[in-house]
């Protein structure tokens, strides 16, 4: 065998065993909510409703959240890792719960982790009054943060993108 044909099969070779690395890779990537990161924003948005309590508050702020989902998709488990205050999470894990089964699990585990953000913002009219502002420092000054004691596995956790939630105030 000469060596252009040589180069030719090991070439080739290399390519079949990047391809089949390629895919099995992709494979493993897939988004981990049933129909994809698009479809997981849309539900959350769609699926979480800003409470009056939030609206009285003028309240916005971030929420992280741990979850375990079974090989069913199930959730079995939700912890507020950290919040700006606990009146943003009932809306939250109402949502989480909603979504319970549209989960896909890695590998065939019997359970996973997931580690997903939700912010909340109140999306001000164009001009904002003075006792509007005032309610809206007064909620930031006055908010009280959770924060949970307990150290976040990264290793043994999938990250989901955040979600954002924009509110209006009704007239």
């Amino acid at each position: 065998m000469d060596t252009h044909q040589y180069m030719k099969k090991l070439t080739l070779i290399i390519l079949l065993i990047s391809a089949t690395f390629c895919s099995y890779a992709q494979g493993q990537l897939a988004f981990p909510f049933q129909g994809g990161k698009d479809v997981m924003t849309r539900f959350f948005k769609d699926s979480l409703t800003v409470t009056p309590e939030i609206k009285a508050l003028k309240a916005s702020g971030a929420a992280v959240f741990k979850f375990t989902a079974d090989e069913n998709g199930a959730i079995k488990k939700i912890i507020i890792f950290y919040a700006d205050d606990i009146q943003l999470t009932p809306p939250i894990i109402e949502a989480l719960k909603r979504s319970n089964g549209k989960w896909i699990i890695p590998d065939r585990q019997k359970l996973h982790d997931f580690i997903i953000t939700f912010n909340i913002k109140l999306t001000p009219p164009a001009t904002a009054s003075a006792a509007l502002q005032k309610a809206v420092y007064n909620f930031n000054i006055n908010r009280k943060p959770v924060v949970t004691l307990d150290q976040v596995p990264l290793d043994e956790a999938t990250l989901l993108p955040a979600v954002i939630v924009n509110y209006t105030l009704s007239k």
